[in-house]
């Protein structure tokens, strides 16, 4: 079921619970509203528990100010109505307090958008806004004037992030991208320089990522597609819960048989994806109208050069990709642990992905089983759906430790004697 179809109220309650769930507010903290076709706003109440809101709870002010409901609307409305004055394209609005959001915000500085193109694809050019006091009609004013410039997120100054869109759905999705940004940005601080990516690199991912395939209409599916169907689902949402995945980001394949498989599609929201919106790829052909991930030929040239990988995942998670926006090397011999699941963990340029795929395949195997994508995503593989999750899952991981260890004291990893031993006794050479 697509969320725009549910009632206003059902869509503000479904998205406020999705973003206390996730830690992106507090429980008296932020707002939401939709503009609908009728000019009537609705829109979140003023102090009530933002984790426990329902249908009832919603305000609805029509044009003539008019407002329906058991409690005050938010105080932000100001904010709200100014904004959809100024822009009629935009149905939606977020406006929340996001850790790492209101970090640059109390720094008063613009997180970079550019770390990846599959972030910037979603976000592009993000502002800031001066500070106003809450509520205030200074405050909605300076935002709108902001939103007037065509930017769909903007940065509040010691406040937090406002996000606007056509849909509520869409606002949530930007509104987590822009989050996992900051993030990333964050963690990469921490051990090193973020490096955005220029123009030149922006257009060459777009001319290599688009993918032409034929359709096949044909087809029956067998129980080994529907388990792995039915599997895979299961592990794309939990590596939405486990943060390794967010709504747009993330990639899941696993190979059904031969030259077939099965991987998620292109531009849906990885939370609510069902088992028929997976797209079963055979040979150089995908399902009738269906569009595979833009990675899809990566993951197929990964499964034609090595028969013994039967899934990849490729995701953006925080602290893993602090190591693929800086310089920085990523060793996981920090535990025997990380050690035997990742054993070596390869890096690769941002360029070379796009230019010199046949590289990036080649370095995939059993004792190099991650890839580091410079400014690109972490890309994991191994014999079975969940050994790909759980690689991706101990990058995380080491990732977090490292980053961690960082700020404590001088990184001790384990020797290469160590490493022997620990290769003879679990019988990894």
């Amino acid at each position: 079921m697509k969320v725009e179809s549910l009632h206003p109220a059902d869509q503000l309650i479904r998205t406020m619970d999705r973003i206390y769930r996730n830690g992106m507010t507090t429980t008296s903290g932020g707002n939401l509203s939709i503009h609908d076709e009728n000019g009537d706003i609705w829109i979140t109440p003023s102090g009530i528990d933002k984790g426990a809101l329902k249908r009832g709870d919603i305000c609805r002010v029509t044009k003539d100010g008019t407002i329906f409901g058991p409690y005050k609307p938010s105080v932000e409305l100001p904010l709200h109505a100014s904004v959809y004055e100024k822009r009629p394209d935009i149905r939606a609005i977020l406006h929340a307090h996001p850790p790492a959001l209101v970090a640059f915000s109390i720094a008063r500085v613009l997180p970079k958008t550019q770390l990846t193109v599959g972030l910037y694809g979603i976000l592009g050019e993000i502002t800031m806004a001066p500070y106003s006091v809450p509520g205030s009609q200074a405050l909605g004013e300076g935002i709108a004037a902001a939103f007037e410039k065509g930017f769909y997120a903007v940065v509040l100054e010691n406040h937090g992030v406002c996000i606007g869109a056509d849909t509520m759905h869409s606002a949530y999705m930007k509104f987590e991208t822009l989050e996992t940004t900051a993030n990333i940005e964050i963690c990469a601080r921490m051990i090193g320089t973020p490096r955005s990516l220029q123009e030149s690199e922006l257009d060459l991912a777009h001319a290599c990522g688009s993918t032409t395939m034929d359709d096949f209409s044909s087809h029956e599916e067998n129980p080994e597609e529907h388990e792995t169907r039915r599997s895979m689902i299961s592990m794309i949402h939990r590596a939405c819960r486990q943060k390794l995945f967010i709504s747009t980001q993330g990639t899941y394949s696993a190979r059904v048989s031969g030259d077939s498989f099965i991987i998620t599609p292109h531009g849906m929201d990885r939370t609510c994806l069902e088992e028929n919106d997976l797209v079963l790829i055979k040979g150089a052909m995908k399902e009738l109208g269906k569009h595979p991930s833009r990675s899809v030929m990566l993951h197929k040239a990964i499964y034609d050069s090595h028969p013994e990988l039967n899934s990849v995942v490729s995701a953006s998670p925080p602290y893993a990709m602090a190591y693929a926006v800086t310089n920085e090397p990523f060793d996981p011999r920090t535990i025997p642990e990380s050690y035997i699941m990742l054993r070596g963990a390869g890096k690769i340029s941002f360029s070379d992905v796009y230019q010199k795929q046949d590289e990036a395949v080649d370095m995939i195997s059993d004792r190099m089983p991650v890839l580091i994508c410079g400014n690109d995503r972490i890309l994991a593989a191994g014999d079975s759906l969940l050994n790909a999750f759980d690689r991706l899952e101990v990058a995380e991981a080491t990732a977090r430790s490292l980053v961690s260890a960082r700020q404590i004291g001088e990184i001790v990893r384990i020797s290469d004697t160590e490493i022997e031993e620990i290769d003879k006794v679990f019988r990894l050479t």
